[in-house]
């Protein structure tokens, strides 16, 4: 009997060691194919040897990254290829992650999932390596072709310009969008579609309406045509006859400015040879023999611009370096003046 005992121990050892080898062997055999239901990047790899999913992942993979990127754009073209961003894919690594994962859990385990045809539902993530300084470069090289930065209004009355170089508005390519669709474009697998370039308008600092508005009211002297032309906003409204400075006492030309204001205004007779016993006198605004009348807007040195009695002199170099104009004319002009206000003489 106990020899029997011995005899059934040592066969039940024998089928145990036998079935265990017997796992062991087909564990051993499925060693290098990945378990079903495990995929990479979402590309299926299940029931693949390792050889045979390297194959897959480099044509689904790798080789789609290798096409390069076309940037169009405001009639510019540009291209970044796949070699000058460096794209890879760890694509050895990945399918060692995947193995890995084929062979969770213990051998009986393993083995009793192949049996019933189970399935390891992972997919692993296959590394993505680029060089993201080649999308910067090249979006740089981009905004350096397409920008176009805002100009600013701008006037040269030094000049005697009151037409002002007119306002644009800039454009400037949309930087941080176009690097993260460049990049979205680059790593992507499916269809590669040209990336069109995507722009802001730059608005100027100053626009045409606003130095408009700088500039109220502007005064252009043409000494050689005896005519001043008031100009609001930049416009001209309306144009004067006027009485320039004779000959010796010419009026200044060059760029000025209203310098004061008066209302019936007192003469302070000038200390020139000109003007005999009245020099350094100061003749009062009621007062016949004052010259200047109704208005007074002072310029520069004891020049101005002022109303005159002698209408005759309209139109002529008649007077000893003042600007004159007709009385209605000078109190209509007056109160569209404020002190300030560029004169160009002309």
């Amino acid at each position: 009997m106990r020899r029997r005992l011995i005899l059934l121990a040592s066969v039940l050892v024998v089928l145990v060691l036998a079935g265990a080898g017997s796992v062991y062997a087909f564990d051993q055999g499925r060693k290098d194919r990945i378990a079903e239901g495990i995929s990479v990047n979402g590309v299926g790899v299940g029931g693949l040897s390792a050889f045979e999913a390297r194959g897959k992942l480099q044509r689904t993979l790798l080789d789609p990254l290798n096409r390069p990127v076309l940037v169009r754009g405001q009639g510019h073209r540009f291209t970044l290829r796949a070699a000058d961003a460096s794209v890879g894919v760890d694509i050895d690594g990945s399918v060692d992650r995947a193995l890995d994962a084929s062979r969770s859990g213990g051998l009986l385990n393993r083995t009793w999932r192949e049996l019933r045809g189970g399935r390891v539902r992972e997919d692993v993530a296959a590394e993505v390596s680029y060089d993201n300084d080649a999308i910067k470069r090249l979006v740089t090289r981009v905004a350096r072709r397409i920008d176009r930065p805002a100009v600013d209004a701008e006037l040269d009355l030094a000049g005697g310009n009151v037409n002002p170089r007119p306002s644009h508005d800039g454009i400037a390519v949309r930087q941080g969008w176009l690097r993260s669709k460049v990049r979205r474009t680059l790593l992507s697998t499916g269809d590669r579609e040209t990336v069109r370039v995507r722009t802001a308008v730059v608005k100027p600092k100053v626009t045409t309406a606003q130095l408009a508005e700088q500039y109220p009211a502007v005064i252009v002297v043409n000494r050689g045509g005896f005519k001043l032309t008031l100009y609001k906003n930049l416009k001209p409204a309306r144009t004067y006859g006027i009485a320039v400075g004779q000959v010796g006492l010419e009026t200044p030309a060059g760029l000025y400015h209203v310098q004061n204001k008066a209302v019936n205004p007192a003469w302070h007779v000038p200390n020139s040879d000109w003007a005999g016993d009245l020099a350094g006198k100061v003749i009062p605004g009621d007062d016949p023999t004052n010259p200047i009348k109704a208005r007074w807007m002072g310029i520069y040195n004891g020049a101005g611009i002022h109303g005159t009695s002698d209408d005759a002199s309209i139109g002529s170099a008649a007077s000893h370096g003042c600007i004159r104009m007709h009385i209605p004319e000078v109190i209509e002009l007056y109160d569209q003046v404020p002190v300030g206000a560029p004169v160009y003489i002309q």
